[in-house]
């Protein structure tokens, strides 16, 4: 697939130069709200965050901008209709709160005071999500002000959660009490990246996270290896077993039915990837490793964006003090996890695990299996119209054709997806270096720029591509 580059808007462009300082001087103020969600002592700082969001909206022109409850942090939502009731609706998903951050931590410089250094603008909260949110606000000014418009060319809505850091424990509930105003064509997630500062991508799926843990139990205590070791089961031995019989010679996962549902990479997505500048020694070096290891027949990309996986997360058991003792444990414990793919269903996985621990562990060993809760995949295909116009947005902006990558880890895009019944697109313009959740996490003003211009041209490209009336 390619993506047809269109001559740069000079206007837009010149738009959001003029009003680069200004919308610096914004997010710094932002950035200055210690919005941390997982520490109870700055919930007020939280809700300032939010407040100050709301506020910003509504200068911005939304003629709707409400602060929502949650039995948590608070969420911002923002709507502003379009002239064309045909023109398609679009939510925007992002978060306001931040993670922990201390000098102390390995900063150069106080986290909530930004700095703006080498052409870079260090604080917390940077890239992660306060710029890549207050992106979209420069960019809805640039379309309104250089098409001539009163009105955003679609139905805009923003749904900005307060807890995306700690978990989003409230944010399904509120999805669904709040469905009704919710409801959209497509939801925009500005909580992403790109590939780098030379090479804009727009990514296309997440995978989804099954996890759990296996206690196992055989003798009722530790008992003397010499009197019973070889005559009774020995639970350390059996969580090996388990955590070895989970993939077979070509590193594939082996519980009976892991792959009947995978939507596998076409011909064209593996083109697509291969395609990549992908640096497999520098990635090693980023992955602390020294060697690549997985699934037979697929490269390393293809391993960490598309294809699934099991892993043992922990394995504990026995004696773990200085010297010897000779034992066998009464008990071990197995923590594992399963990154799954579209098609994939949590629950089948999860029925399937069930069933061959029990088929595996021998007589004498008890055990019982607890999960602890599942995300879903999601993935929007590359000829999806939507796709097609955040596409050609993004390579307006940079003037160069628009790659296509996934993400390996997992999100609440998925929840988003099945709560709103609406296709999930990816806008961010973050890049690996900005050290998200990290120490002197910073972003490059530069692009917050490239991604106020993709979302200046995106409004009027989805009325154009995708219409409402779709169906």
């Amino acid at each position: 697939m390619s993506t047809t580059v269109v001559a740069p808007d000079n206007a837009v462009r010149a738009y959001v130069a003029e009003h680069r300082s200004a919308f610096l001087e914004d997010l710094s103020a932002w950035l200055r709200i210690p919005s941390v969600s997982i520490d109870p002592e700055r919930a007020p700082d939280v809700r300032r965050s939010a407040d100050w969001l709301a506020a910003t909206l509504r200068d911005t022109g939304f003629p709707t901008t409400e602060v929502w409850e949650t039995d948590g942090a608070p969420a911002v939502f923002a709507e502003w209709p379009a002239d064309d009731p045909a023109a398609p609706t679009v939510l925007i998903y992002g978060h306001h709160d931040v993670q922990p951050a201390a000098p102390a931590d390995g900063w150069h410089t106080d986290p909530f005071e930004p700095t703006l250094r080498d052409g870079r603008l260090y604080a917390r909260g940077a890239a992660d999500d306060k710029g890549q949110v207050l992106f979209h606000t420069l960019g809805l000014r640039a379309h309104l002000a250089t098409t001539g418009r009163g009105r955003p060319a679609t139905h805009l809505k923003l749904l900005i959660e307060g807890e995306e850091e700690a978990g989003s424990p409230h944010f399904p509930a509120l999805l669904r009490h709040h469905a009704d105003r919710l409801a959209c064509d497509a939801v925009i997630v500005s909580d992403t990246g790109m590939w780098g500062p030379d090479t804009p991508t727009v990514c296309t799926g997440m995978r989804g996270l099954v996890e759990c843990e296996i206690q196992l139990h055989g003798p009722d205590q530790d008992i003397h290896s010499g009197s019973f070791g070889g005559a009774v089961p020995n639970p350390a031995t059996e969580a090996a077993r388990l955590a070895a019989a989970l993939h077979d010679a070509d590193h594939r996962v082996t519980l009976p039915g892991f792959y009947d549902d995978v939507v596998e990479l076409t011909p064209e997505e593996r083109t697509l990837l291969a395609g990549l500048p992908f640096d497999e020694d520098a990635w090693l070096r980023g992955a602390h490793s020294h060697a690549t290891h997985g699934e037979r027949g697929h490269t390393t990309l293809e391993r960490v964006w598309a294809r699934p996986t099991a892993e043992v997360n922990g394995i504990a058991s026995g004696y773990q003090g200085p010297g010897g003792k000779t034992i066998i444990p009464a008990s071990a414990l197995l923590k594992l996890s399963f990154r799954t793919v579209a098609g994939q269903d949590a629950a089948r996985i999860e029925q399937s695990l069930r069933d061959w621990t029990a088929r595996t562990l021998p007589p004498g060993i008890r055990h019982r299996i607890t999960f602890s809760g599942s995300t879903r995949p999601c993935l929007t295909p590359l000829d999806h119209p939507a796709l097609r116009a955040l596409a050609g947005s993004m390579g307006r902006a940079f003037e160069q054709p628009v790659r296509y990558t996934r993400e390996g880890g997992s999100g609440p895009a998925a929840d988003l997806r099945d709560a709103l019944d609406a296709p999930v697109l990816f806008l961010g313009v973050s890049i690996p270096s900005d050290g998200w959740h990290a120490p002197n996490e910073k972003v490059e003003p530069d692009l917050l720029m490239k991604g106020a211009e993709t979302a200046a041209y995106l409004w009027e490209e989805l009325a154009r591509e995708w219409p409402r009336r779709h169906n």
